[in-house]
């Protein structure tokens, strides 16, 4: 008897690991905007950003089941065309983050400084900043700089993000390989 049960547990062993080894990575994405504390610039990676366990390549349905029909404390969702924009339900003046589904799929992920208070690690320090120069400080050298009287904008496309700072509003953008997003520089 004993026997048969250290067979059974033995073999249910082996098959939870093999399952487990081939699971997909992308079940976790390695910086969960709202979760995970990444401090350090040249961690990030747009392709392994998720917003609310969204990432950039993800299916319609994955983004609308996540997004929209899951409840998530304290924000309201809303499909709006090609977009999936989430408001802040105590200071509804305009969405704070979102998603932006082209062809079926993710190809864009949006937070701005109205989403600093849920944002976690670097990010909440961009979204908060008062200066160009306090991003650089944060994020390092941009790839290509598009500066102007009224704002900047900060590309750093080997990350696959770009900044635009204009005075107090600041908006972060992940993308991978969006030619809409790189055209203005």
């Amino acid at each position: 008897m004993k026997n048969l049960k250290a067979a059974c547990i033995w073999t249910a062993t082996i098959i939870l690991m093999s399952l487990l080894s081939h699971s997909p990575p992308a079940w976790a994405a390695k910086y969960e905007l709202t979760r995970n504390s990444i401090e350090e610039a040249k961690e990030i990676n747009a392709a392994e950003i998720s917003l609310y366990r969204v990432k950039l390549g993800d299916p319609e349905a994955t983004a609308v089941e996540a997004l929209v029909e899951a409840r998530i404390s304290g924000v309201r969702a809303e499909q709006e065309g090609t977009f999936i924009l989430l408001w802040d339900k105590e200071n509804p003046t305009g969405a704070m983050a979102g998603v932006r589904i082209t062809d079926g799929k993710v190809d864009l992920i949006f937070i701005n400084n109205r989403f600093a208070h849920k944002v976690r690690g670097i990010f909440r320090h961009v979204l908060g900043a008062k200066s160009t120069k306090e991003i650089r400080d944060l994020l390092g050298p941009e790839d290509f700089p598009n500066e102007t009287l009224m704002g900047a904008k900060l590309l750093y496309e080997k990350q696959g993000f770009l900044v635009n700072f204009l005075e107090r509003q600041v908006n972060v953008e992940f993308c991978l390989g969006c030619q809409d997003l790189f055209s203005g520089f």
